[in-house]
């Protein structure tokens, strides 16, 4: 295994003597986990833990409106979650032992949706979707409390949408990496035909592992269901991790790509939209 040379001063004694730190040169890779609405990092720090024994660098966090910033919750938009989940995965991708080109995204409900939106604007190899949530592209600024308000979306969830009329499913259309798709049988949120739509719309995916957790609803209310999850993501990303050593050069060249895209928007000071 190849590893890394650095030099490093040891203090002792008011003085500093010389080391050389060697580390593994593999980088590993990195995994986002974005919560629901309604929910926190808190709830994932478990599975972050699982998944993270696998080899991996797990990062949760708390999407502004939840948690320490719940009094945002009447204001925060889509545009200021999705520009959370940026920084959150700006911020793991950044750290020293990632492989940038090796990230994988985790998300469930409202964290699905702007998971998927996320790939459009990220590299992502990996992407976990837990009963993804979809809403409609009018009124991105609003915000996203008034979404309900404003539209019918239980109606909209009733249908198949197809994936050139909607943002999230959009950028599915266009994804290229693996993808895991997970509904619950008792899912009173997010209905049947929102699965399908997505399951759907993955039309250029390298691979599509779907599973419905017989008798979960959709916040996983009983442990039992939290466990069957956790353990269903730990075994489909123990089956992916190993093909990171693999296609290398492929995805440090999407890497580049999402780059030079990612420096473009910052030129405009706003994140681009995909066509619908």
């Amino acid at each position: 295994m190849p590893c890394r040379e650095e030099p490093v001063d040891i203090p002792v004694d008011g003085m500093r003597i010389a080391g050389t730190l060697a580390t593994p040169g593999a980088r590993i890779p990195g995994v986002l986990f974005v919560h629901g609405w309604g929910g926190s990092q808190a709830q994932y720090h478990g599975r972050a833990r699982e998944i993270a024994a696998l080899g991996c660098v797990c990062l949760t966090f708390d999407l502004r409106g939840h948690a320490a910033t719940s009094a945002q919750r009447e204001t925060v938009s889509r545009e200021n979650s999705l520009r959370d989940v940026l920084a959150a995965y700006d911020t793991l991708a950044g750290h020293a032992q990632v492989d940038r080109a090796c990230m994988a995204v985790v998300g469930s409900s409202y964290g699905g949706y702007l998971a998927a939106i996320l790939t459009r604007q990220r590299p992502v190899r990996w992407l976990g979707l837990r009963v993804p949530a979809l809403y409609v592209d009018e009124g991105w600024d609003m915000p996203k409390l008034e979404l309900h308000k404003a539209h019918d979306l239980q109606a909209y969830r009733r249908r198949f949408v197809p994936a050139r009329t909607n943002r999230a499913l959009a950028a599915c259309a266009v994804y290229e990496g693996d993808v895991l798709i997970v509904q619950s049988e008792r899912d009173d949120i997010v209905p049947p035909p929102v699965i399908t739509s997505y399951r759907e719309a993955f039309v250029r995916a390298r691979s599509l592992t779907y599973r419905c957790l017989e008798g979960a609803d959709h916040g996983l209310t009983d442990v039992a269901s939290q466990q069957r999850y956790t353990a269903l993501l730990g075994q489909w990303l123990g089956e992916m991790l190993p093909h990171a050593r693999r296609d290398g050069g492929a995805t440090a060249a999407a890497v580049a790509a999402a780059d030079r895209a990612a420096e473009k928007a910052a030129g405009t000071g706003r994140t681009p939209e995909t066509p619908t």
